[in-house]
């Protein structure tokens, strides 16, 4: 416990160089790792939790005690999930103070769970917003067959992932990407539990998409609105886009996971004949 009364020191010694200052002095002697919770929080929590310190806890750069400490996060103090729901060898993906990092759970409670990857749509932010912004989401990913997984941030050079070969015969590298019909699926958050962007569900093809009606409807192309869908299935292919504006017999923008060399994107494009309209129930 001395480091930690050191800490405990340091901080109440520089509260009035400012906050800045605090962060990057106790970050550098470290919290004691050996302080127990038989409170531990262990759990998958949703992206945009919120997370309260038991003790004064550190904050390192990697999931494990090895990896060094960016900052110490003061008792009492509140962090917020980021990225992953779930805990890496314990530790969450956090940010504090505009700084992100991994903390173990075993030095926090869980104060208020955040909602899905994206937050639920205010007076301000209509359905149709954001399914948007979840498909913005997406788009810079590699394309990945019979898969569905992204990050709220969009990708990094590291998370984006590849593709590669003639799909469905293709070869994927990465963690994250999706098809065509999954990044359709996390627009529209369908099914019922397909509410989280970083979780790879794929619950529907093409051919669910354009023959079943369990949570969308038909829509004329000529009235087809931002967040609907377009989607074609026969002769053993078929492929589906979120629209977002333009002219639904001409040109219009579109979100979709296009293929194995295009990755998923954001494009203006033009369709056939074989085209129909889908909106998703209660849009």
């Amino acid at each position: 416990m001395m480091a930690r009364s050191l800490v405990l020191a340091s901080m109440l010694a520089l509260v009035g160089c400012g906050g800045s200052a605090v962060v990057e002095s106790i970050g550098l002697d470290g919290a004691d790792d050996t302080v127990t919770n038989t409170n531990e929080l262990a759990s998958s929590v949703p992206v945009g939790s919120t997370l309260k310190a038991t003790t004064s806890v550190n904050m390192r750069s990697g999931p494990s005690t090895n990896y060094k400490v960016l900052l110490v996060v003061p008792e009492g103090a509140k962090v917020t999930t980021v990225e992953t729901t779930s805990p890496n060898s314990g530790f969450y993906k956090v940010k504090y103070n505009g700084t992100t990092g991994w903390s173990h759970g075993a030095y926090y409670t869980l104060v208020a769970s955040g909602g899905t990857t994206t937050p639920p749509p205010s007076a301000s932010t209509s359905a149709r917003d954001a399914a948007i912004g979840r498909a913005k989401s997406a788009v810079g990913f590699s394309y990945w067959w019979g898969h569905a997984r992204f990050l709220p941030a969009g990708p990094t050079s590291g998370t984006a992932g590849s593709c590669s070969g003639n799909c469905p015969s293709c070869s994927h590298g990465g963690s994250y990407g999706g098809d065509c019909s999954g990044l359709a699926a996390k627009v529209w958050q369908v099914g019922s539990s397909n509410t989280d962007l970083t979780v790879d569900k794929h619950p529907y093809s093409t051919y669910n998409f354009d023959n079943e009606r369990t949570y969308w409807h038909s829509v004329s192309r000529a009235s087809i609105a931002k967040a609907d869908a377009m989607v074609y299935n026969a002769n053993g292919s078929g492929h589906i886009f979120v629209f977002e504006s333009g002219d639904g017999w001409g040109s219009m923008w579109a979100y979709e996971c296009k293929g194995c060399a295009y990755g998923c994107v954001r494009n203006l494009r033009t369709t056939s004949n074989d085209y129909t309209g889908i909106s998703k129930n209660g849009y």
